[in-house]
């Protein structure tokens, strides 16, 4: 049996002949209208960001995609709708927005994350709940996670005995996966595998297809390993494998010239001055070739000694003032961020009184190539 409640209030709510049917309303701006509404046209939005073939790192992640706001010719308000599919025909969906609501100007939804090597394809479009606009379409990408594999090591190899004590290290160019940018490659050459005695080391910007290191000065008629690897600052591969030469036998020494080291016994103390005092008091007023040798005992004896922080050597100095080449006044040790240095000549120009200041590390000093000693 019907409800008399129901009957009357079918009766009050509707002409007779309508029943309790409800019908869409013909005024435009009512929350159901009829459509589409016959004349209404709504633009596509424009595709800011990420436009047409953008590339993402990972780290750039969350996405934002963001349209300039489309246009209508109705009354009606509009709202956005947003899709992310990994192909072009929108068949395999990996995000979705409706009913977004315009923003002033632009209108913008966030992709909180999507999965990184692959291309997507994004759209967006109008709708006013009885007209929809066209969809604007782009395409981006998220690129793979950085990489950069270990270059291959080209000369010398093989235990092979190179023609000079200052050889050529070659290597062929790195190969690499992602975003990665210009490549700077590293060089060491120690005297021992395990590379804790580094004779020489340096930086090499890439070369076209393979890339070299020309070595300092090495000891004569010794066993040599070398290694290198490349980066790009942020990301960075491993060592080549290590390689390993030797190089030619030393030659005669010639006959005593200006600057030769003074003969003397070695200097024997267990403080670091007294050392330097020793090696300094071999010379009068020492030249350019005076001064280097001076260091390059010192820096023997130091190690022979058994002053902790070494192996020492004496530093390379590309630019400015300095002896033959190198630092007039500096022992050091280690490489890179982590190399120290040691004042051990006051008024290098002057009197030259020996000295043991520091050490001075890393922002504080400019860093060159340590030369052991």
């Amino acid at each position: 049996m019907k409800s008399p409640f129901l009957t009357f209030v079918c009766g009050l709510s509707l002409a007779a002949a309508a029943g309790c049917e409800t019908s869409k309303s013909s005024n435009p701006t009512a929350p159901t209208v009829a459509g589409p509404i016959a004349g209404v046209t709504i633009s596509a939005p424009v595709m800011l960001e990420p436009a047409q073939g953008s590339k993402f790192k990972d780290s750039e992640q969350p996405i934002r995609l963001v349209v300039q706001n489309a246009t209508t010719t109705g009354v009606r308000a509009l709202t956005y709708t947003f899709e992310v599919a990994s192909d072009s025909d929108f068949n395999n969906k990996v995000f979705s927005r409706s009913n977004v609501a315009p923003g002033d100007g632009k209108t913008s939804v966030q992709v909180d994350h999507l999965d990184i090597g692959r291309a997507y394809y994004w759209r967006a479009w109008a709708q006013d709940g009885a007209n929809t606009g066209t969809a604007a379409t782009a395409g981006f990408e998220i690129y793979p996670k950085p990489q950069v594999n270990p270059p291959t090591p080209v000369s010398p190899v093989n235990n092979a005995v190179v023609a000079t004590v200052t050889p050529a290290i070659k290597v062929n160019n790195a190969s690499f996966v992602g975003p990665i940018g210009v490549l700077i490659y590293e060089f060491q050459i120690a005297s021992d595998q395990a590379f804790t005695k580094l004779v020489s080391a340096g930086y090499a910007a890439e070369g076209p297809g393979q890339t070299t290191f020309n070595s300092l000065a090495l000891t004569a008629g010794a066993t040599m390993y070398w290694r290198a690897r490349a980066s790009d600052s942020e990301t960075t591969s491993a060592w080549t494998v290590t390689q390993v030469f030797r190089t030619p036998a030393p030659v005669a020494p010639p006959s005593p010239s200006p600057g030769t080291p003074p003969s003397g016994g070695a200097c024997v103390s267990s403080t670091p001055l007294g050392i330097i005092t020793c090696e300094r008091n071999k010379y009068g007023h020492m030249s350019a070739a005076d001064t280097v040798n001076f260091l390059k005992a010192a820096a023997r004896s130091l190690f022979a000694n058994g002053i902790s922080g070494g192996p020492f050597g004496i530093l390379r100095k590309s630019g400015g003032t300095s002896c033959n080449g190198y630092s007039c006044d500096i022992i050091c040790t280690g490489q890179g961020t982590s190399q120290k240095q040691w004042d051990v000549l006051g008024d290098s120009d002057g009197a030259q009184t020996p000295s043991w200041n520091g050490p001075a590390t890393y922002p504080n000093i400019r860093v060159d190539v340590c030369e052991i000693q």
